[in-house]
């Protein structure tokens, strides 16, 4: 089949296609009379895999390194290859759920001192709030004050 064929059964852009050619995740194709690139029924199925390997979040270097044999891949390195990505994965939650609790956070504290009527110093929205505070009271008798915004408060404004 011509590349636009194969473009079209497996979704890809011909770009794609001759990328993952170029790249050596796709076998380099045969050429007919005309020139033209002619890929069999294999090409699709390994650029099936690539889809499914991207969507699992594999980056094109972690299929580089088994494009040679990608038998290996579908078969002994596929659960070793996924086991990894689960916990890559977990791990982003980890960080992901940190994070998120963190803005929470802040979010939360921006909202109930402004409610009050008050700027809230970037120093109070550290994680670790005592020692911020600590560190920001002396830093306020040092330095004119600033609100959120890093804007000049006027002496005597909260």
């Amino acid at each position: 089949m011509k590349i636009g064929e194969l473009a079209a059964r497996t979704g890809m852009t011909t770009s794609a296609i001759r990328f993952y050619e170029q790249s050596g995740l796709l076998p380099p194709a045969g050429r007919g009379a005309n020139g033209y690139r002619i890929y069999d029924e294999a090409a699709a199925e390994r650029l099936r895999q690539i889809q499914l390997a991207q969507r699992l979040g594999f980056s094109l270097d972690e299929m580089r390194g088994v494009a040679e044999d990608m038998d290996a891949f579908a078969k002994e390195g596929l659960l070793a290859r996924i086991d990894e990505r689960l916990r890559e994965i977990d791990a982003l939650r980890v960080k992901l759920d940190g994070q998120r609790g963190e803005l929470q956070r802040i979010r939360d504290t921006l909202q109930a001192e402004w409610d009050a009527g008050r700027c809230l110093k970037v120093d109070a929205l550290q994680a670790d709030a005592p020692a911020a505070a600590a560190k920001g009271r002396r830093a306020r008798r040092a330095a004119p004050a600033q609100d959120f915004g890093g804007r000049r408060k006027a002496a005597g404004n909260p």
